[in-house]
């Protein structure tokens, strides 16, 4: 029998889901020296991500967070940065294929938003999230050529960004 994941709009009630799936990748499994109080947009989702137009995605199974993904929208213009895309470790790959489902759900909302273009920030030690990025089109970018209001995390010095085809 076949599991089906569906993504649904998280908000301040998963936090410490949130906190819980996405913490432990980046510290141990990845050995990114980040912490909570260097992502304080996670102790507010609804006012960091929903309430300025973008959103905050996730995938559970039996009641647990697997996947996460997020979108800030960026004022000023039409674009929009992806954040916080994890997929838990034994809900990773082709077989499950969560992180481009999350993907693609969030790329669905930018365009039925009208965003012109989506950028990330991630880190050159994390290869496999970008050859992701790149097998899904989003092309390298130099910090310089980020938008002015993209908001930078201290620790991400590998960017990206997809145009986006206007909405007819």
């Amino acid at each position: 029998m076949k599991t089906t994941f569906k993504i649904s709009s998280l908000d301040n009630r998963d936090i410490n889901q949130i906190i819980d799936l996405i913490l432990p990748i980046q510290q141990i499994e990845h050995g990114v020296p980040v912490t909570i109080a260097d992502q304080p947009d996670l102790l507010d989702i609804e006012k960091n991500y929903q309430q300025t137009g973008g959103g905050f995605w996730g995938i559970k199974h039996e009641g647990e967070i697997i996947g996460t993904i997020a979108l800030i929208k960026m004022t000023d213009e039409q674009g929009g940065v992806i954040r916080k895309m994890f997929v838990k470790k034994e809900f990773r790959g082709k077989e499950f294929g969560l992180a481009q489902k999350l993907l693609e759900h969030l790329i669905a909302y930018a365009h039925d938003t009208y965003l012109t273009a989506l950028y990330l920030g991630t880190v050159h030690i994390l290869r496999a999230a970008i050859r992701f990025y790149e097998r899904n089109q989003f092309l390298p970018l130099s910090k310089e050529h980020l938008p002015s209001n993209f908001p930078l995390m201290e620790v991400d010095d590998t960017f990206y960004y997809l145009k986006l085809n206007a909405k007819t």
